[in-house]
């Protein structure tokens, strides 16, 4: 998928969801409380935070792993598979998990 398509999906997802919206030219990502939720690395790759636990139930459930940005292993997320982009109603859902998430973290 190249990173234009990428792109519109996630914008799509980001649309759909409540309480907070895209961010970003070049690194795009979503952000409340200080705290960056999801991310759209420049491999066209969508990482999203959760919860130590629900990251670990995602993994296992999805068949994925971590989550990398730049090179690096970005702390507490998890890599998005491309199977799951098209399940709109899904990707919202876990979105709008991870703002909640990051919104129970002390502010920075």
């Amino acid at each position: 998928m190249t990173w234009d398509d990428a792109l519109k999906i996630y914008d799509d997802i980001t649309e759909a969801c409540n309480g907070f919206e895209r961010k970003g030219k070049t690194m795009i990502y979503t952000s409340s409380n200080g705290y960056m939720f999801t991310l759209l690395n420049k491999d066209a790759e969508i990482g999203l935070r959760l919860p130590k636990d629900e990251a670990t139930k995602f993994m296992e459930q999805y068949s994925t792993g971590h989550y990398y940005s730049y090179g690096a292993k970005m702390k507490d997320y998890v890599l998005v598979p491309e199977s799951l982009w098209e399940n709109k109603a899904l990707m919202v859902n876990y979105f709008e998990q991870s703002f909640a998430y990051v919104n129970t973290l002390r502010p920075k």
